[in-house]
């Protein structure tokens, strides 16, 4: 789908370049790209504060300060027509906490993360940490296992997903719909495509009438609907509103986890000083979510004209922020290539910022540490055996990493 644009229009129309906007050919949706998008992202830093990419008739800002200005302003770069990249997939998710502005949002959002705050994880957290230290323990001892399919699933599946509290026919599809979710976040290619049906099926299990009463009892989806029963916001919302649970809180910390391992795997200098300093974890966790941010980008519309410097994007432009390129900006970051869990660096994008910043990041980053942490007390290091990106239009992460663990000594 390419987007309709102020600057384009009938014959005559000079083009972008020749007026001094930054332009580009890239496509960002490749499979080359999806497999390597980092020479692309320093390509656009390179080119302006604000590229139009000619090929879906959309602007990007891959630069750090103008990503974060975009995500701090909802005034000017509203979420309410829709994040994705098609309309297809905008109008299926309207209504979400993510396709919403203040004052909407923050009604939203005040029910849809009770579960998340700091109160209700400490609850959780001796159990996310009692498995994953007998998780670890089971898969050191056996040997090679695989670090995204076994080890960074296991938390989200078996503990997040039972908090979720969907029927057990629902809770084995999260995995899927998570997935197809974000796969369909892109534009309109064969991907998309072929994830939508996937994402069909969700949205049929999620409206489907007696859904409602198999709901298990005391989970954060029971609590969605006493929300919505109650009058603290639209009942019709919450089948809709369960998306916020299964889409973001499952592919993302999974995605995290094994791109941790695999950076480790390659450095190992950088695991032997969080193993010798474990206070080092929670900036260990941040530099992975800035090299290897697992959400790529989202998009927002602008609702006026945006001026970067002399270049102007157009009120109604789609508009493309790069967490991931903005994450690896030379302008912000020293060395930004370079994996050093020594950097600190908790300003990074990964989980967006302002009003949609992520709602589940504490879940999240508990999560990465109860792993890492049973892991540097387990493991001297790991020999990569193999390796394979998954390709989705809106994740960075890993299918399959197979690792052979050294154990500690």
């Amino acid at each position: 789908m390419k987007w309709d644009t102020p600057w384009t229009g009938g014959d005559g129309t000079p083009t972008l370049a020749a007026m001094g906007v930054p332009t580009s050919d890239i496509d960002l949706w490749s499979d080359e790209a999806l497999e390597e998008p980092y020479p692309l992202w320093s390509e656009l830093r390179q080119a302006g504060p604000a590229v139009f990419l000619e090929r879906y008739g959309i602007w990007a800002l891959p630069r750090f300060a103008e990503v974060k200005e975009a995500l701090r302003d909802h005034r000017r770069y509203t979420s309410a027509e829709g994040v994705t990249l098609n309309e297809t997939m905008n109008g299926i998710l309207s209504g979400i906490m993510l396709h919403t502005d203040p004052p909407e949002h923050e009604a939203l959002r005040e029910v849809v993360r009770r579960p998340m705050l700091p109160a209700a994880l400490r609850a959780l957290e001796g159990d996310l940490q009692a498995e994953a230290e007998a998780m670890v323990t089971r898969l050191v001892s056996g040997g090679p296992f695989d670090a995204a399919g076994e080890l960074a699933s296991h938390l989200p599946l078996s503990i997040v997903s039972a908090r979720v509290g969907l029927p057990e026919e629902g809770r084995e599809r999260m995995l899927d719909w998570g997935f197809a979710n974000f796969q369909c976040f892109g534009p309109m290619n064969e991907r998309t495509r072929a994830w939508l049906p996937v994402l069909d099926e969700a949205v049929a299990y999620m409206s489907e009438p007696t859904l409602r009463a198999r709901l298990v009892p005391g989970g954060w989806a029971d609590a969605l609907w006493h929300a919505g029963e109650s009058g603290e916001i639209p009942l019709e919302k919450c089948p809709v509103l369960m998306n916020d649970y299964w889409g973001p809180s499952l592919d993302t910390t999974i995605f995290g986890i094994s791109s941790a391992v695999l950076l480790f795997a390659r450095h190992p200098e950088q695991w032997e000083l969080v193993r010798s300093d474990p206070s080092l974890l929670p900036h260990a966790v941040n530099e992975t979510l800035r090299l290897e941010s697992p959400i790529s980008q989202f998009s927002r519309v602008a609702t006026s004209d945006v001026d970067y410097d002399g270049v102007r994007v157009p009120a109604g432009s789609r508009v493309l922020v790069m967490f991931g390129s903005a994450n690896r900006d030379e302008r912000r970051w020293p060395d930004p290539e370079r994996f050093d869990v020594l950097r600190r660096p908790s300003d990074h994008l990964a989980f967006g910022f302002g009003e949609h910043h992520c709602a589940g990041q504490a879940l999240a980053r508990l999560e990465m540490r109860a792993v890492l942490g049973a892991l540097a007390a387990r493991v001297e290091r790991f020999e990569i055996l193999e390796m394979e990106r998954a390709r989705n239009n809106t994740l960075r992460g890993l299918s399959r990493l197979v690792v052979r663990p050294l154990p500690a000594r």
